[in-house]
């Protein structure tokens, strides 16, 4: 495993090491509620490479929306009732303010991506997809894997992102955790919450079902797992800067920076 850069793949996008596949759900065969998303040729009509002036843009409140609607008890309703019948003020909620810092796309992408992908499922397919006119072949990535998913995912199944496992040949690793698509994942060690599940052998049986039925429980955050993980990669460790940039890069204003005032 010598100069191969770490991959981690399945997680959601909260997490962001340097080196990362973000939300990287490869093979699309079990999508469940997520098809709500995919409203087929309409969009390619009116948003994509087809559309008359050649596509525009995904609205990122109507992306926000979208998703909001795979969980509506929970995300849309319980705010009907507390706020318009009740005339109650919601409380704050840490999760909730992230998630809706949404981004406009760019409808041809957009479009292609859910066809190529959602739709017809190419991205399994060795030399299915062609993009920068390179021929698309994930299982000859031979780096190290560690492949993460949250039990309760609606926008990930992770039966969905366990498929991975198949698909690239490096050496893998297949971990379980408790809760959904933001909380499962953003679960520091510190809060002792939620638990995960990790396999009692280094096997990766094809069905998903058959691998947590021989895993172990585990109590706590599933970071400690992916610290031990990602150790042996880490090199040496080297002290951090006293201060952010240098002669050649200066440092451009305050975190967290203007473009978190920009509106989608």
């Amino acid at each position: 495993m010598s100069g191969h850069v770490p991959l981690l793949t399945g997680v959601a996008r909260a997490v962001k090491p340097k080196h990362d596949a973000d939300t990287a759900l490869i093979s699309l065969t079990d999508i469940t509620e997520i098809e709500l998303l995919i409203l087929r040729r309409m969009r390619e009509m009116t948003i994509g490479a087809q559309s008359a002036g050649g596509g525009s843009l995904l609205k990122g409140q109507e992306l926000a929306t979208t998703f909001s609607f795979l969980r509506p008890n929970d995300l849309l309703w319980n705010y009907v009732v507390g706020n318009y019948l009740k005339g109650e003020t919601p409380p704050p909620f840490d999760l909730l303010y992230w998630n809706s810092d949404s981004t406009n796309l760019p409808g041809p992408m957009y479009c292609w991506y859910l066809r190529n992908t959602y739709l017809e499922n190419k991205l399994k397919e060795p030399g299915a997809l062609t993009v920068c006119g390179e021929k698309l072949d994930l299982s000859k990535i031979s780096a190290p894997a560690f492949i993460y998913a949250s039990r309760e995912d609606h926008i990930v199944p992770w039966q969905g992102a366990y498929l991975s496992t198949s698909i690239l040949k490096g050496k893998r690793r297949f971990v379980l955790g408790a809760s959904g698509h933001i909380a499962g994942v953003i679960n520091p060690p510190l809060k002792k919450k939620r638990s995960h599940w990790v396999g009692k052998t280094a096997a990766l049986p094809a069905d998903p079902e058959a691998w947590l039925a021989q895993a172990e429980e585990r109590p706590g955050s599933w970071w400690t797992d992916w610290s031990d993980w990602l150790r042996p990669f880490g090199g040496k460790q080297i002290a951090a800067p006293k201060s952010p940039g240098n002669r050649k890069w200066k440092a451009i204003e305050p975190a967290p920076g203007r473009y978190v005032k920009e509106k989608a």
